[in-house]
């Protein structure tokens, strides 16, 4: 078997199908990613982009950008926030927004709830189920307790209570133990959002599920190894040769089961580039839906100002859901918020104007308290990735259903004198400077879509190509529809269920 890509589909694959004896072969186009001071520095991280892969992609207007993107063992999970929520049972049936209709996953929240426990239980999320109103049901508890919320984000909690709203503790994969901290992995620093870890201490799939794979004998990683091209045999019906760029040579890999996990972007990238006189428009898209339907949500990013002081080191410890599904003054869903990593100075002055003087940026942050909002996109064919004669990656997106996230920022403002915030919110400009890169590439998910009918997607409910016998999707590229929630979990819930079905069959 060859995996290509170890982000939370294929590292999180690679780990259930290791113990397994089958020998597996996993490309990887990064490195390991260094462990380095530069890891907690927001200066390296958000202003310099050390770790932002540097290459140029061409928006729908084409013009050329840099994508917010990273190429490491683990893919984009070293850097995400860890947040890992599971879709509400709602999200795989048809939902009807302001903006249209949201369409019926061809499986049910049932049919993923026990991934879901095992992934919770694999990436060590704390939580509590049953503290969120929307969730669906669940079989097991979190093996881990809620992280506990420092003093000036618990009274946000209380305030939050006290005019009837229902928070709840966000569930986090990162490796902490609060009731021995001596023997924890995580500290509790303020560099965990958007930050690789120094310590290791965040549940990603490099060191939660790749590392463990390698001490397997049968399990062989190759680092710097594009894949850039899949070529059929002659029926076109099987993946024969994988063609790999390493260390300026050409190299060819064959397998008898070819898995692609390169993200959503990416792995459409890859199937276009592929095509061939069985395959006209690229690998598996006989049914013209490869590198359509592409998502990545409606999101938003804000500091709001404290009326006190707010000293929290680690403050992604809190969501809301209350109108995830609207409410009595707007009947279609809003979206969902949750905390953002807490703002220091240098996050601030690196976007601020250059006469705002820097004792003034110190005390916005010393006073901040910072949100991520989140509302879904809808998939529309004319989202989309496309590639030209010379394998340009042109991403091609129109944000739509935009009525419900706007809505859902009011709500926020309107929360805040109530919860000792003065009236009035920031846009996190650190996130927000160019719309693509954070959107493009944090919650990207929908290009390959998965379904019953070959007709209009590309991927049975296994995950395998209809037009292919021997080649899997396993990343965000799945999805139907993108929910209001990070994509995170469920991408390891789904890799989890195919590694059920691989082992049945191979």
């Amino acid at each position: 078997m060859i995996i290509i890509g170890t982000g939370a589909g294929g590292g999180t694959l690679l780990h259930a199908l290791s113990p397994t004896g089958k020998r597996i072969l996993v490309l990887e186009r990064g490195l390991f990613l260094p462990q380095e001071k530069d890891n907690w520095s927001s200066q390296a991280v958000f202003i310099d982009a050390k770790y932002t892969a540097h290459e140029t992609w061409v928006d729908k207007n084409g013009k050329l950008f840099h994508p917010g993107i990273h190429y490491y063992v683990g893919g984009n999970t070293k850097f995400y926030g860890a947040a890992l929520l599971r879709m509400r049972p709602q999200d795989f049936g048809e939902l009807r927004h302001h903006g249209g209709i949201s369409p019926a996953w061809p499986i049910s929240y049932e049919q993923m709830e026990p991934y879901y426990t095992k992934a919770e239980h694999l990436y060590d999320v704390h939580g509590k189920h049953g503290e969120d109103p929307t969730e669906g049901r669940s079989s097991v508890d979190y093996l881990f307790p809620p992280v506990s919320h420092e003093p000036r984000i618990q009274q946000l909690s209380d305030d939050l209570e006290a005019i009837g709203h229902r928070p709840f503790h966000l569930p986090l994969g990162i490796r902490l133990l609060e009731k021995n901290r001596d023997l924890s992995k995580c500290i509790r620093c303020s560099t965990c959002d958007g930050f690789p870890c120094l310590l290791h201490a965040k549940s990603d799939a490099d060191m939660i599920c790749v590392r463990p794979a390698l001490e397997y004998p049968n399990v062989t990683l190759l680092t710097e190894a594009l894949v850039t091209r899949l070529q059929t045999d002659a029926s076109g019906r099987t993946v024969k040769i994988v063609h790999v760029q390493r260390n300026g040579l050409n190299e060819q890999y064959s397998a008898d089961t070819v898995v692609v996990s390169c993200g959503a972007i990416n792995t459409a990238a890859l199937l276009l580039r592929s095509g061939n006189d069985k395959h006209h428009r690229g690998l598996a898209n006989s049914s013209d839906v490869v590198g359509r339907h592409y998502m990545c949500h409606n999101n938003s990013a804000f500091m709001a100002l404290s009326k006190t002081s707010n000293p929290t080191v680690f403050q992604k410890t809190l969501a809301l859901n209350d109108f995830y599904f609207g409410n009595s003054e707007w009947e279609y869903p809003m979206g969902h918020i949750q905390m953002l990593g807490k703002t220091d100075g240098d996050t601030l002055r690196g976007n601020a104007p250059k006469f705002v003087p820097k004792f003034i940026l110190d005390k916005m942050a010393q006073h901040a308290i910072d949100f991520w909002l989140t509302s879904e996109d809808l998939p529309d064919p004319d989202n989309r990735v496309v590639i030209d004669t010379q394998g340009q990656i042109s991403l091609q997106y129109t944000p739509n259903n935009q009525e419900g996230h706007k809505r859902l920022i009011a709500k926020l403002k309107s929360l805040l004198n109530k919860v000792h915030c003065h009236d009035v919110l920031f846009s996190r400009s650190v996130y927000l400077n160019q719309r693509i890169p954070i959107g493009g590439t944090a919650h990207q998910v929908g290009t390959v879509r998965f379904g019953l009918d070959p007709k209009t997607s590309a991927l049975d409910i296994n995950c395998k190509a209809h037009d292919l016998d021997n080649l899997y999707v396993v990343d965000g590229s799945f999805f139907v529809s993108s929910s209001a929630v990070n994509p995170g979990l469920t991408i390891m819930a789904n890799a989890l269920r195919v590694a059920d079905h691989l082992k049945r069959i191979l």
